[in-house]
């Protein structure tokens, strides 16, 4: 039986009517911060505690902030103070903390220092509050109905300097994220003071990169920069600071990417370590205590250090990148601005809050001046005033009666009337008289400045020139150009050391350090296998594979584990990932691709192809058409010039060329020139490079080699 009550509908109009509130939702009342620079768990949670009169007064624990904060924020204790943790002084993730906190707040570059629970830490408000909420009681900003109704709370707070810049930001909501760096608050103010000054000004030379609370080095790139600047969306790179100290041969590192922690790089470094693909650290640990952060790396003897950090720079998040997305809502719009459109905008923001502010004082100063003129008015006459109210039968009557005897209003009359008999002095209505005429000035001059759009903007400047002097803050994150960046060679960051390659029949290979060569036994080899090629090489070559499907595969030899002669090797077949049926039948190493490769025929022909001829820009790891392949190859040599060949037919005859008599070939797979005479029924068998030259066939070379010249 069917359910009568089951509706179709399509599955877009099912995500516009579900699924796109909760999006919308989370983009403007979650993820996403305003031009404020905070977002509203931000918000709420910093409303809170100045409502507590944690702005001046002292700190309270931090389960008690929380717990009041749960009445502007329903999203559960443990949330309220995850976001307390990261505004906090002793979290230190942001350049101006607005919370002065008091216990273990943990640390932004430690991934396992745990923050304490709130009942036993301590917070109140950091001074640097006084301008985040100086305007707030002046109706700066709007103020709306907290989630049941019960409260107010501020849409933005007025802060008087672009917060937005100066603390980083981040935030993923449903198909947007928003991603800030920050920037020193002195470079800030600097550049929105030139701004409202003049509006085509150059942000660059006013703010001269990011500056991070955990310092380190930045590696400016000025092309990233004016990108960042002009778009909001761009790249750089931090890395740490490190000192070397050469007593105790070990190198700490002090300062750290913002975007990593200490744990992180120890666990890379570690892995490092224990693959073998550095071999220049004995030990790595963290010393971070109540001083600041601390990484100590124990290097061996002989080691360069800033080479190593070279290694560690690129292996490692030590250097890390930083991804800017300067998605920010305006008006409750996501909105991808550069830093000038910021600035424009927090502006914008900032003069509309001076002139709500100015306003409300103003309508204060015109109460108090309306009442002031009633008693004015009053004062001129005082002894009527008195005998008003002192014959007057009925209480009630008395505002009546001063309102008509003195022309004044009911307010007016209602104020006098509650003078104390003790203010009816001659002092009292002197400094009356005084601040009618203040009053009047001053709202005379607050009116001029609010239609004056450059009278609001001088107020912002003397604003900005304020805090930087009450607040100064030094760069933390130094700058260095990557045109200075050390650029070192991607051989230097390989470990140079011979090495002893052992090629075998069952393609297997090991490459044994010649330090564990002379130390070591027997080769251990599968049952029926055997060497059939070996050679000396170095970590930093390359090394070239052929195979009998004329291929030939590239490694680099560093790629590949050390092994012991104890070990089978590296099966080559699975490292390269090789089609069925195919197997190596030759290897060499080179580091400069100079000399040829020969390969030799059953037609007797030989191929002379340059080294150079396989190698790449790229680093592609395999080559088709190596060499000839319409006939059975019966041999492959590294060659120079200098060396011989002997050459083996069928019928165990012999003839030796030497190489500088043959052929040079451009192409791979060339078919060679004819370097033996053959037969139908006897090809040649073998070729191989002469280890040994004796007297008898130096002789021989010497007496044929100019008939051979001439005959070419």
């Amino acid at each position: 039986m069917k359910n009568q009550n089951v509706i179709r509908q399509n599955i877009t109009d099912t995500l516009e009517s579900n699924y796109m509130p909760y999006a919308m939702s989370v983009i403007v009342s979650r993820a996403l911060p305003e031009i404020d620079g905070f977002k509203p768990s931000h918000r709420k949670l910093l409303y809170t505690m100045y409502k507590m009169n944690l702005i001046k007064g002292a700190r309270t624990k931090s389960a008690n902030i929380v717990g009041q904060t749960m009445k502007l924020n329903p999203h559960g204790d443990q949330t309220i103070y995850e976001t307390m943790v990261r505004l906090t002084k002793g979290y230190a993730a942001l350049n101006t903390p607005f919370v002065d906190s008091k216990g273990n707040f943990g640390k932004v570059y430690s991934r396992d220092m745990a923050y304490a629970a709130a009942r036993y830490t301590e917070a109140k408000l950091s001074e640097v509050c006084n301008e985040i909420f100086g305007d707030i009681e002046e109706n700066a900003v709007e103020f709306v109905d907290n989630y049941d109704g019960t409260l107010k709370e501020p849409v933005l707070l007025p802060t008087r300097f672009p917060n937005i810049l100066v603390n980083p930001n981040q935030g993923i909501a449903v198909g947007m994220a928003s991603n800030i760096c920050p920037f020193n608050l002195n470079e800030v103010c600097d550049a929105t003071i030139a701004y409202l000054k003049n509006d085509k000004v150059d942000m660059l030379e006013y703010i001269k990169a990011p500056d991070f609370p955990t310092g380190g080095t930045l590696i400016y790139d000025e092309k990233e920069m004016r990108q960042m600047v002009d778009t909001g969306r761009s790249s750089f790179k931090v890395r740490g600071k490190y000192t070397y100290y050469k007593k105790d041969n070990c190198i700490e590192v002090t300062e750290i990417p913002y975007t990593t922690t200490v744990e992180a790089i120890i666990d890379k470094i570690e892995e490092l370590v224990k693959t073998g693909k550095i071999k220049e650290i004995s030990d790595v640990r963290d010393e971070t205590d109540l001083s600041g952060l601390k990484l100590t790396i124990d290097i061996k003897r002989s080691t360069d250090p800033d080479l190593l950090m070279q290694k560690l720079y690129k292996a490692t998040s030590l250097e890390d990148s930083f991804g800017c997305n300067f998605n920010i809502l305006i008006n409750g719009m996501p909105r991808v601005m550069g830093i000038k459109e910021i600035i424009h905008e927090w502006s914008v923001f900032r003069q509309d809050t001076i002139v709500r502010k100015y306003r409300h004082l103003i309508g204060k100063m015109e109460k108090r001046f309306h009442l002031l003129l009633g008693l004015k008015e009053i004062l001129l006459d005082i002894d009527a005033a008195i005998d008003i109210v002192r014959h007057t039968e009925k209480e009630k009557d008395v505002v009546p009666r001063l309102m008509a005897h003195f022309n004044i209003s009911e307010m007016q009359a209602d104020y006098v009337a509650e003078i104390k008999l003790r203010h009816l002095n001659k002092q009292y209505i002197l400094e009356t008289l005084k601040e009618v005429e203040a009053l009047e000035k001053e709202i005379a001059r607050l009116k001029d400045l609010i239609e004056d759009p450059k009278k609001v903007k001088k107020v912002i400047i003397d604003e900005l020139k304020q805090i930087q002097k009450k607040y100064p803050m030094e760069r933390r994150t130094d700058i260095l150009r990557h045109t200075e960046v050390a650029q070192i060679n991607h051989e230097e960051m390989i470990e140079d050391y011979n090495v002893k390659l052992f090629f075998t029949d069952h393609q297997y290979l090991k490459k044994i350090t010649l330090v564990s060569l002379r130390s070591s036994g027997e080769q251990k080899l599968k049952d029926d296998d055997c060497i059939i090629q070996e050679m000396e090489a170095n970590n930093r070559q390359d090394l070239l594979l052929f195979t009998n499907n004329c291929n030939v595969y590239k490694l680099k030899l560093h790629e590949i584990e050390d092994c012991k002669a104890s070990q089978y090797g590296v099966y080559l077949p699975n490292l390269l990932k090789m089609d069925e049926g195919e197997q190596i039948i030759a290897i060499c190493s080179t580091s400069d691709y100079s000399g040829y490769m020969a390969f030799a025929f059953e037609t007797g022909k030989i191929s002379k192809v340059p080294l150079n001829a396989y190698e790449t820009k790229t680093n592609r790891k395999k080559l088709i058409k190596a060499f000839y392949g319409k006939a059975q190859c019966v041999g492959i040599e590294f060659v120079t010039d200098e060396d011989i060949l002997e050459l083996e037919r069928a019928d165990e005859k012999v003839a030796y060329i030497p190489v500088s008599l043959l052929e040079e070939k451009q192409k791979r797979d060339a078919n060679g020139m004819q370097a033996l005479a053959i037969t139908k029924k006897i090809g040649m068998k073998r070729m191989c490079k002469m280890s040994e030259v004796t007297e008898e066939i130096t002789e021989r070379l010497a007496k044929e080699l100019p008939a051979i010249s001439k005959a070419r």
